[in-house]
């Protein structure tokens, strides 16, 4: 697989029917190994070894109604009182970040709610920081540590 812009850890990846599947320790159990699954192992192992995000509050393909309509979300960090405090948009590392990833986020947000929203190709990583009082949106200039989120 490619080399992304995260660091390397060692991965668990095995072959079933010809097919590779790498092990997501959030939804203990493995998952096909396409590009975009690639890029989320990464990130999330980055998130918790190199950030300190508690791995208990982090989950993987969570599921939302949007207007009626069942939609996953790619990654979700809940605060310790379990409300929503990111969420997080892989996209293959192929794929350009654009306005229209961005969009998509935001309608997740729309009933989530969090304060911090990113997004990550494994190459380029952005994180959006909401102030849904003030109706204001800042990028950050890094992912922040779990313990700087506010």
């Amino acid at each position: 697989m490619l080399t992304l812009n995260l660091p390397s850890f060692e991965t668990n990846i095995r072959l079933v029917n010809g097919a590779k599947q790498i092990f997501d320790p959030l939804r203990r159990r493995y998952v096909a190994l396409t590009p975009e699954e690639w890029v989320r192992q990464h990130f999330i192992h980055y998130l918790i070894h190199d950030k300190g995000y508690p791995t208990a509050l982090l989950g993987n393909e969570i599921t939302l109604s949007v207007n009626h309509q069942r939609l996953r979300c790619d990654s979700l960090l809940f605060a310790h009182d379990m409300t929503p405090r990111m969420v997080i948009e892989y996209k293959a590392p192929s794929v350009e970040i654009t306005q229209h990833v961005f969009d998509q986020i935001r309608v997740y947000n729309t009933v989530v709610h969090a304060p911090y929203l990113t997004v990550s190709n494994g190459i380029a990583h952005y994180c959006l920081h909401i102030d849904h009082g003030r109706q204001t949106a800042r990028f950050l200039p890094e992912i922040p540590a779990y313990d700087q989120l506010l």
